[in-house]
């Protein structure tokens, strides 16, 4: 196990030395103290886990890497993600996995605002609740909220799926409840066993796209 302490080495040299690591290498950094930009632009199938909690954008651009992080993370976090996994123990703020294209993000505790701002593949599950404007203009891959979710949900969203136990404050524009279908379902299941979490598909509702805004129409002009 190699370990990494900010309180003795920079962040630049931290990220390079995670940045060219070998594959399945292990990792643990010391003393995060909420620095932003924490390994970020990882490219390989290393384990990395962070002891304590960080600013915006942890574990960005990650690609193949598997990222915990034993605390919370600042907005951001996963941003652009292109496989691999991230793991929050804690709480998630503004815009968690925003624009990511593949790969997983587990936030085991609550996400603020915006999550899954612009999602293009990623799967995204929170045990906890998320904010409002969740999934705006979410184009493709899953959003799971094992609680309750705040205004505007699916704001203008495309064929991205969202996936709701709790309740919903309130529906963005062209974003409906559908029907939980047998494939949706298996979609689901898979999902919360692969985050370890014991609950039901039956027991969630599905949200997605009502196709109304994806050609302009005149007589939707108040939507746009």
């Amino acid at each position: 196990m190699n370990k990494l302490d900010l309180e003795k080495i920079t962040l630049r040299e931290l990220n390079r030395q995670l940045q060219m690591s070998k594959k399945d290498e292990k990792w643990v950094i010391e003393n995060p103290k909420g620095t932003h930009a924490l390994a970020v632009g990882l490219n390989t199938t290393i384990k990395v886990k962070i002891d304590g909690s960080t600013g915006y954008y942890c574990a960005g651009m990650n690609k193949k890497a598997y990222i915990e992080v034993c605390g919370s993370v600042g907005p951001g976090a996963a941003e652009n993600m292109m496989s691999g996994k991230l793991i929050v123990q804690g709480n998630a703020s503004q815009y968690a996995g925003a624009t990511g294209h593949g790969g997983s993000l587990l936030i085991k505790g609550n996400a603020s605002s915006r999550c899954g701002i612009s999602m293009k593949g990623i799967n995204i599950i929170v045990k906890g609740d998320v904010g409002h404007m969740s999934a705006f203009m979410a184009q493709s891959g899953n959003l799971v909220v094992c609680e309750n979710v705040g205004d505007s949900l699916g704001d203008s969203i495309y064929e991205a799926q969202i996936y709701v136990k709790g309740s919903v404050k309130s529906l963005g524009t062209d974003c409906v409840e559908k029907e939980m279908s047998k494939k949706h379902k298996e979609i689901l299941e898979k999902l919360l066993i692969d985050a370890k979490i014991n609950l039901k598909p039956n027991k969630f509702r599905r949200y997605g796209s009502a196709r109304n805004l994806y050609n302009f129409d005149i007589d939707n002009l108040n939507d746009y």
